[in-house]
């Protein structure tokens, strides 16, 4: 891997401390003016160029001496809990030995409970200070973009945030309560800054919107991999679907580095004074956001159900054995979502509308279904069960349309109410063709 300081977009990242272009050791090793006796005693005041130079080395030590700060950006990567991006805080002090990558997204597989703890929502994340260096070279190796924006802080404000990130990130205090959303790496970036600008950032983003949810960010990311993107979709519920402030959508790295972009001081400045790409991005690029029709839904499950209505007048015994596996993966499906939500702390997945689409009520059709498969009758028990399911996944359609907390499932409702009407209408005795049915002893 090239070396950092050999950044060919950019400058390097080691600053040469000097005033005019000259090292502060140098300093005040001029020969000092003449002084004009004072009347009236014997001692000699200073010369007013000596006391100028004197006093624009004073006050400009501090900003020489502020480090620089940045915020890196990794870009997507292959592997599924890389989709989401990356980010770390950069700080190169000019009296350091090169910069620092604060880095907030470690965390140790071998600690006692990692995954009991992962499993229930509680997962532990630490800040990790390494030299920037060593935080790219895995990056550089597998081929992901990464970019740096140098921010135009004060420096003090500089300092003050260098000195906290330093204390952070001593063993005693790098551990965090991680969340996916509300308290990741990228938020912790976020808040950082913020906290630097005296929540200049916060009061810049929380009143704008592009209509984002954490659903939908989540769905976008995971595209590339069906069953990420599956599992976000299903298992999330309606606290996914408020739309997000900017400052909520900065939980996506790639997201607040368009925020900072755009940021601005309190005195009109941009807040980026500079941004550098460091690496190339030589993998697939990060998913773009589109909407998601639900007619293409409609139209596949109405299609389905079309077909199953009339295979269930002529080979009833098809159909159930159809549902079985239908109704076993939804049952399996809604036992994780109830898990989710009642032995978790995985908030975002509680109450989940998707519950009365994929109802553990399905588990209790599949004795019925079997019945049914082998020639029987499915029995009362069952044909009334078959139209509660269907009217569960009647009330998520009737809950979509309400104001109050809805969740984004109109897709899945559009799919699967059609499927669960069919399989209710075509193994129910009576509805449509009571001669096929054969009872058993």
């Amino acid at each position: 891997m090239p070396r950092i300081d050999d950044a060919a977009d950019g400058p390097p990242f080691r600053r040469n401390a000097g005033i005019a272009g000259k090292p502060l050791s140098r300093l005040g090793k001029s020969p000092a003016p003449r002084s004009r006796p004072i009347p009236g005693g014997p001692h000699r005041a200073p010369g007013w160029r000596f006391v100028a130079i004197l006093l624009l080395a004073l006050c400009s030590l501090p900003a020489l001496a502020a480090p620089r700060i940045g915020v890196v950006t990794m870009q997507p990567g292959e592997i599924f809990f890389e989709r989401f991006g990356h980010n770390a805080i950069v700080v190169d002090d000019p009296a350091g030995a090169g910069p620092i990558s604060y880095n907030f997204g470690y965390f140790d597989m071998d600690e006692p409970g990692f995954f009991p703890r992962f499993i229930r929502g509680d997962m532990r994340y630490m800040l990790v200070a390494l030299p920037l260096a060593d935080d790219l070279a895995y990056y550089d190796e597998v081929g992901r973009g990464v970019a740096i924006q140098w921010l135009d802080l004060d420096p003090g404000s500089a300092t003050a945030l260098a000195a906290a990130l330093a204390v952070n990130a001593r063993p005693e205090n790098a551990r965090y309560r991680y969340d996916y959303f509300t308290d990741n790496c990228s938020t912790r970036v976020r808040d950082a800054i913020d906290r630097a600008l005296g929540g200049a950032l916060q009061r810049q983003l929380r009143p704008r919107s592009q209509g984002n949810t954490y659903r939908s960010e989540a769905v976008r990311l995971a595209s590339p991999a069906w069953w990420m993107w599956l599992g976000f979709d299903l298992g999330l519920g309606p606290a996914a679907d408020r739309p997000n402030s900017l400052w909520e959508d900065a939980f996506v790295p790639m997201r607040l580095a368009a925020a900072l972009r755009d940021a601005r001081r309190a005195d009109g400045r941009p807040l980026v004074a500079e941004e550098v790409e460091i690496l190339p991005h030589r993998i697939a690029p990060e998913p773009a956001g589109s909407a998601r029709p639900w007619w293409p839904w409609l139209l596949a499950g109405s299609a389905i159900a079309v077909g199953l209505a009339w295979l269930g007048r002529r080979r009833p015994s098809t159909v159930a054995g159809l549902a079985l596996p239908f109704w076993g993966t939804a049952g399996l499906a809604s036992i994780l979502m109830l898990f989710l939500w009642i032995f978790t702390e995985h908030c975002f997945a509680w109450a989940n509308h998707n519950l009365l689409l994929l109802s553990p009520l399905c588990l209790g059709l599949l004795p019925g279904a079997w019945r049914i498969a082998r020639g029987r009758d499915g029995g009362r028990t069952f044909r009334q069960l078959l139209w509660v399911v269907a009217g569960s996944a009647a009330l998520a359609a009737f809950l979509a349309w309400l104001p109050a907390l809805p969740q984004r499932n109109g897709h899945w409702i559009a799919l699967l109410l059609p499927l669960h009407v069919a399989f209710a209408w075509a193994l129910t005795p009576g509805g449509p063709n009571p001669a096929d049915w054969r009872r058993g002893p």
